[in-house]
């Protein structure tokens, strides 16, 4: 983990943002020299963390080693940031003193996030001098020069002297052979694999198929590949078959002389190379193994793709390995993938077992230990295998329970069997991915990781950060799809509209990989376990803490020394407020998750936790108010207020909270409005429910909407017949590029003023899903045809008009209607038609052109859905629904048909509920 904080340390260091600091501290006590001393005492040491990375494992003294930089790296940001949040907090009073409570802060600041905080005040209030910045740099720098030095006596292979380049970890080299009688399980995707290679289908008999199978390292890819290539049917089928062991990296011209064979030519030309490659599969029907493919570069795929399409017969196959799907993308293989998931028990055991009694005969005392060994592995049949070897010699019981009782790491067979594929997809990620994978040590196992959850909280430790013009979330993004696509995540959750993953979970393994590379700094504690030894011996060293079955009452761990831990979450817990004594202790936390506990208040002193960039405290149905001093902590970026259901309101100075990014308030049903100095927050991206305050002078309005940068997701709720046009006009929603966006009235709103404030709204043209509840209005809104990006359109409640013509929306791909009442009939207006014969006099014209699922549901009054007379399919100029593939009819009790032409598209799921007349009209078949 070393390389990946010191490489993120130095990319601040060297940031436009440090001159500001280097502006404000140059002439004190040559603190530039010593800062770019610093800086290229760290660069040096950048080169030699690869190689001491790897040795670490093995190497105590590497690792002592290596604790001692990250330290120095942790205490260095440490400096920097606390001149930030001073400079921050003179910002805040200089404001505050000049009257004027509308005035931005200025935002030129120093952005230095990265690492935990050590050097902490006893008083926020404090003012920081200059000098005591220099000093405690001077003292940093010169602490860094001593290990600059100590790096030598372990003979790193030092790059920065062109010596050598460090040794890449030792990748296994695979043949084709495979011992029949240790292969349990996969006769599904044996058969699968087989119908792929031997073209059944008559898609897969024409031209050059390639088959990735994608998985996480000891999942089986290679061994389901052997049994593939050596199946008799799969031996005859094809001229002639190779099998190459690719690794990385990827080198064209080894692999084009294995493909050749006797044809290999003695130069190393890659034209020549590959020209005879072509001569050794002319004409013929080849089977082509390239297992354990790392490399996703388009270009070193395509000189070597290029001959083997033009030379080989009709009916050749490519069998890819490999553990990334960014390969099988790159490939464009991805419709013929076969994703390996994990084994089920029931094989897992027979492999322990094969492996456990080597004479095949189960002692049958040691059955339901074996059964408990086994769920360790969660279908991971090289786990299976490697526990399995592991117990062949042992016939003792206690001997059996030492290994079920162990941690997984600390058996030194995993370590080096199981682990071991996982150190080189780990040592494959760039050092932004490896934090960020890393982290996920904080949560217990099997836990739902959210995708925004994990993304906010890498921002929050630095990990995440912008680069040129993309914004943090859009890098967290792309990390979470690395890793996903990487196989450390499975078990995925979609979005029911975007189809994006939402959450996901970590196999055992891999959370017991992850544990074991960040025991030191990493540790999930049971509550009961807070007195023990080992709780005592790593409290120096942990950062990142996780208690779980917290009783009720005050949480209180104060006798330990908890003063670095940058992260504290409870899990299955039930606090009621955080001792006042364990605060003072927790100075360099950055992250706090309280979530779902009972906390009944927090007490002042958290505003003294001046580093906190998250704060969660979801679920906590006692929590009634947020205590002031919360609005001094100005590097805050996420605050989570989710279903508090107690929650009456917010602090007054949240305008203070210049960082904040992110603030959710969805589900707290008591709080009736916001803080006006939310407007303020011109850094705020994301705020999940706008609770505008109606004649509340006071209280936050729909129209402070226009100062705040949202970018995600934005839901509304008016205030009814309060609600102003033309301070809902003052949001300027055109302006703000957001992509989710619900507009939820009060029930009682009278209709021609709901009509008025839908229309002043008027989104940014390019949303791409909207939420509309409880609208009386008799029309739609007069820019809903404006929507040229919209995809996803819910309306539920309160519409007393007929339905609105959506047909023409071309993007819309999912509709769902709910409790319409004033809807009777389903008019072909609904589909963009003036009448029932106009589609014979337009020009030819796609009605829902990408719609798939159409939802409707509790339309009690709805009786009629009306066709279009004398439509077909074949000889109309006009498509109607052409992608429509799901369609939902439930509790519309009245409704008699359906139009003829919903059965025309490519229609897979009818599903009818509660809608009493059209199951019997269509359970007789009219």
């Amino acid at each position: 983990m070393a390389d990946a904080l010191i490489s993120m340390l130095l990319e601040r260091l060297a940031s436009s943002t440090y001159e500001y600091i280097e502006g404000e501290l140059k002439h004190v006590l040559n603190v530039k020299e010593d800062v770019e001393k610093f800086t290229r005492t760290l660069r040096v040491i950048q080169y030699v963390l690869e190689d001491a990375e790897q040795r670490q494992v093995t190497e105590a003294s590497v690792r002592d080693w290596l604790d001692e930089l990250k330290e120095i790296s942790y205490e260095m940001v440490d400096v920097l940031d606390e001149w930030n949040t001073d400079i921050l907090r003179q910002q805040v009073e200089k404001q505050e003193r000049e009257g004027d409570p509308n005035a931005l802060v200025t935002k030129k600041k120093v952005r230095f996030s990265s690492f935990s905080r050590c050097f902490c005040f006893d008083n926020v209030s404090r003012v920081i001098l200059p000098r005591d910045i220099a000093l405690k740099i001077k003292d940093l720098n010169d602490k860094l020069t001593k290990i600059y030095e100590e790096r030598k006596k372990y003979q790193f292979l030092r790059k920065e002297l062109g010596i050598q380049e460090p040794q890449q970890p030792q990748r296994p080299q695979t043949a084709s052979y495979v011992n029949m009688s240790e292969i349990f399980g996969r006769e599904k995707e044996h058969h699968i694999l087989i119908r792929k290679l031997l073209g059944d289908s008559s898609e897969e008999e024409k031209g050059l198929l390639l088959i990735p199978i994608v998985g996480m390292g000891g999942m089986g890819k290679t061994t389901l590949t052997q049994l593939a290539y050596n199946d008799d049917r799969v031996k005859s089928h094809f001229d002639t078959r190779k099998w190459v062991c690719v690794s990385d990296p990827f080198d064209e011209i080894k692999i084009a002389k294995a493909i050749s064979g006797d044809y290999a030519p003695s130069s190393n030309e890659l034209d020549e190379v590959l020209q005879c490659m072509s001569r050794s599969i002319q004409g013929k029907r080849f089977l082509l193994v390239l297992d354990d493919v790392w490399t996703d570069d388009p270009k070193k795929w395509e000189q070597l793709k290029v001959p083997l399409i033009q030379s080989g017969a009709e009916g050749s196959r490519i069998l890819v390995t490999t553990r990334k799907l960014e390969v099988a993308n790159m490939m464009r293989a991805t419709p013929n993938m076969i994703n390996l998931e994990g084994l089920s028990d029931e094989y897992c055991l027979a492999i322990f077992n094969h492996m456990a009694f080597s004479d095949g005969d189960v002692d049958v005392a040691f059955g339901d230990l074996s059964e408990k060994i086994v769920r360790k592995c969660k279908g991971l049949p090289l786990a299976a295998k490697t526990l399995g070897s592991l117990m062949q010699n042992k016939r003792r019981m206690r001997e059996w329970n030492d290994v079920l009782n162990s941690k997984i790491w600390d058996l030194e067979k995993v370590e080096q069997e199981v682990f071991q594929p996982l150190f080189l997809s780990y040592y494959d990620l760039s050092p932004t991915i490896k934090c960020c994978l890393l982290y996920c040590a904080t949560f217990p196992k099997d836990y739902d990781l959210g995708r925004d959850v994990l993304i906010k909280l890498w921002m929050a430790q630095g990990y995440v950060i912008s680069k040129g013009n993309k914004e943090k979330g859009t890098t967290g993004d792309a990390v979470f799809d690395n890793l996903v696509a990487r196989s450390f995540f499975q078990d995925f959750e979609k979005d029911t509209y975007t189809g994006t993953i939402t959450y996901c979970k970590m196999h055992d393994i891999v959370h017991d990989f992850v544990q074991f590379l960040t025991k030191n700094e990493c540790l999930i504690m049971n509550h009961a376990e807070c007195a023990t030894s080992e709780s005592k011996l790593l409290g120096d060293k942990v950062r990142h803490l996780t208690l779980r079955y917290v009783p009720e009452g005050p949480l209180a761990i104060s006798s330990y020394n908890w003063k670095k831990i940058r992260t504290l979450a409870t899990f299955n817990s039930r606090i009621t407020t955080i001792d006042q004594n364990l605060i003072l202790q927790l100075k360099c936390l950055w992250t706090l998750n309280l979530s779902g506990n009972s906390i009944k208040e927090l007490s002042e002193k958290i505003g003294e936790l001046i580093h906190l960039r998250y704060i969660d405290l979801s679920e906590n149905d006692d929590l009634e108010k947020l205590p002031d001093a919360i609005c001094g902590l100005y590097n805050l970026s996420t605050l989570c207020l989710l279903r508090c259901h107690g929650l009456k309101k917010l602090p007054e100075n949240m305008g203070n909270l210049i960082n904040l990014k992110h603030l959710y308030v969805g589900w707290c049903e008591v709080l009736e409005s916001l803080p006006k100095g939310i407007g303020r927050l011109t850094s705020l991206q994301t705020l999940d429910v706008c609770l505008c305050g109606g004649d509340n002078d006071e209280a936050f309005q729909i129209g402070d909407l226009r100062k705040l940068d949202l970018k995600e997701s934005l839901e509304i709720h008016l205030a009814g017949d309060a609600t102003d046009k033309s301070e809902v006009e003052k949001a300027q929603l055109w302006d703000k590029k957001v992509f989710n966006l619900t507009v939820s009235f009060k029930r009682q709103t009278n209709s021609s003023s709901s009509v008025e404030i839908l229309n002043a709204l008027r989104p940014h043209p390019d949303l791409e899903s909207l939420g509309i509840w409880y609208h009386n209005g008799t029309t739609w809104p007069n820019w809903m045809q404006s929507l040229h990006n919209l995809r996803f359109l819910r309306v539920c409640e309160g519409t007393q008009c007929e339905l609105w013509p959506l047909g023409k929306l071309e993007c819309l791909e999912i509709l769902s209607l709910y409790e319409m009442n004033g809807v009777r009939k389903v008019g072909v207006e609904f589909l963009g038609l003036e009448d029932q014969t106009s589609f014979r006099t337009r020009s030819p014209q796609v009605l829902f052109p990408k719609l798939k699922q159409l939802d409707f549901h509790h339309m009690s009054n709805w009786e009629e859905w009306e066709g279009v007379e004398e439509w077909t399919k074949e000889d109309s100029e006009i498509i109607i629904m052409p992608c429509l593939s799901k369609l939902t009819i439930h509790y519309c009790g009245l409704l008699k048909a359906l139009p003829d032409f919903l059965f025309k598209p490519p229609l897979q799921t009818l599903s009818i509920h509660r809608s009493d007349r059209l199951i019997e009209r269509y359970k007789e078949g009219n």
